[in-house]
């Protein structure tokens, strides 16, 4: 049923992607009717301004030289990357619906033996690796990824603002978590502390995830 639903997800991905592939190619054919078209949006993320802005590093560097051929490029590259940041984001939640199930069983293993304990305890800190590198990959994905060719701009409330102001939550609740983490080994207030951020990272992240799904 899980390999069914990823396959599913791909599929609709994709096709997605197929369609607004041709959108694009539509759009970058007006370049030869319309010189001035501007091939950056008025507003961008400051990663993005700081890779892909027209001063940005990859343009002074010559590696990514502002044109509308390098521009239809990097159209195509923000697609894939913001496809693989979707599929990465339904990695991460069930990793940490995974995380919490163990993370419970850790708070309350206070009758444990030292041996069972310790298992638990490392279980509980490698689904932490596998949270960590799957959550920040997908936000390094959507951080960096090439500015789209304009901003569209939604009045009230949208599910695409949705998921950006719940990223700001999640992203800043995934740091606490991690700063918090030896401290919940040492006493009840930080293992309190810990919870609070971790529940917070996951309500914020699965509501993101939702409010694109559906």
């Amino acid at each position: 049923m899980g390999r069914l639903y990823f396959l599913l997800i791909f599929v609709f991905s994709f096709g997605i992607a197929e369609v607004q592939s041709q959108e694009l190619d539509d759009i970058f054919n007006s370049f030869e009717q319309e010189e001035e078209f501007p091939l950056l949006p008025d507003k961008m993320l400051f990663t993005q301004r700081f890779l892909w802005g027209e001063n940005g590093l990859l343009r002074r560097s010559e590696l990514a030289p502002l044109s509308p051929i390098q521009r239809s490029r990097e159209i195509e590259l923000r697609r894939k990357m913001l496809i693989t940041h979707q599929v990465l984001g339904y990695v991460t939640l069930a990793s940490m619906i995974a995380q919490g199930i163990i993370g419970g069983k850790l708070y309350n293993c206070d009758n444990c033996n030292s041996r069972e304990y310790n298992q638990i305890k490392s279980a509980h800190e490698t689904m932490a690796g596998v949270v960590n590198v799957s959550y920040f990959s997908g936000a390094a994905l959507s951080l960096f990824a090439p500015p789209p060719l304009i901003n569209r701009t939604e009045k009230g409330l949208s599910s695409a603002r949705a998921h950006k102001w719940l990223a700001t939550i999640h992203f800043s609740a995934m740091v606490a978590t991690n700063l918090l983490a030896d401290g919940a080994s040492e006493s009840q207030t930080g293992r309190n502390l810990h919870r609070i951020a971790a529940y917070t990272a996951f309500g914020s992240f699965a509501t993101a995830t939702l409010v694109l799904t559906f």
